[in-house]
């Protein structure tokens, strides 16, 4: 099995704010919330790169390992150990990541008790779609968090097996396929995430234009969360 995936750029980076009308204060406080939530998943984003190198590396390995027979068994273990190396490595990438979410989610939802200060019906009602959309993109966020914890833990289950000279054909090959069926999972959960990212940034530029808050993008389109997957072969 091999995983290649780019993680998420979600974030719509702001500038500059050049002016803010229609009751500015609520409006620029929220803001604030807003833009500070893009900064503490800072993190978030700098987890993607490393932990797509791991992925690859430990691709390398499984090929090295597959491709050796039994009379190499000493090397398959050695091969199998660094493999869970990476795995660990993954997992803690991915536990930085969750800590940055996070803390951004703690920044966020201190912008709802001020959606009820607005005063105009449009900007307010904007405000309470995008908060929802928000708070949909962190708990999709949960769940793609938890399928990718639980391939890392089955992985880490194949190459401890992999170890071991006496595990069976049958054995590997039932492991390997429920390794296959998380990765769907994951797959499917990214989707998802990529779905509420994508449906929030559009939400929050409505939001700005509602309330008459004139931003300069540094990005205006967000690079989604890419996966592609090759299943590991018995």
């Amino acid at each position: 099995m091999s995983l290649k995936k780019t993680m998420i750029m979600f974030s719509l980076s702001v500038i500059a704010v050049l002016s803010a009308c229609n009751g500015a204060s609520t409006e620029e406080k929220i803001y604030d919330h807003l833009e500070e939530a893009v900064t503490l998943e800072a993190a978030f984003e700098e987890q993607q790169k490393p932990i797509v190198d791991l992925e690859k590396k430990e691709q390398e390995l499984y090929a090295q390992i597959i491709d050796l027979g039994m009379d190499d068994f000493d090397k398959i273990k050695d091969l199998s150990q660094q493999a869970i190396e990476t795995i660990e490595k993954r997992s803690d990438k991915i536990g930085k990541e969750k800590e940055s979410i996070e803390a951004s989610k703690d920044e966020f939802v201190k912008m709802e008790d001020l959606v009820d200060k607005l005063e105009d019906k449009k900007v307010k009602d904007k405000a309470k779609e995008m908060y929802d959309a928000m708070m949909k993109r962190y708990k999709a966020y949960d769940s793609l968090n938890k399928a990718y914890r639980n391939s890392l833990k089955l992985e880490k289950e194949l190459y401890t097996m992999l170890q071991k000279e006496d595990v069976e054909q049958e054995t590997l090959t039932d492991h390997i396929s429920k390794i296959n069926d998380s990765y769907q999972n994951v797959l499917e959960a990214n989707k998802k995430f990529n779905t509420c990212t994508t449906t929030y940034n559009a939400l929050k530029k409505e939001f700005y234009q509602a309330a008459e808050i004139e931003v300069e993008y540094d990005n205006d389109t967000s690079a989604d969360k890419k996966d592609t997957k090759d299943d590991k072969k018995d």
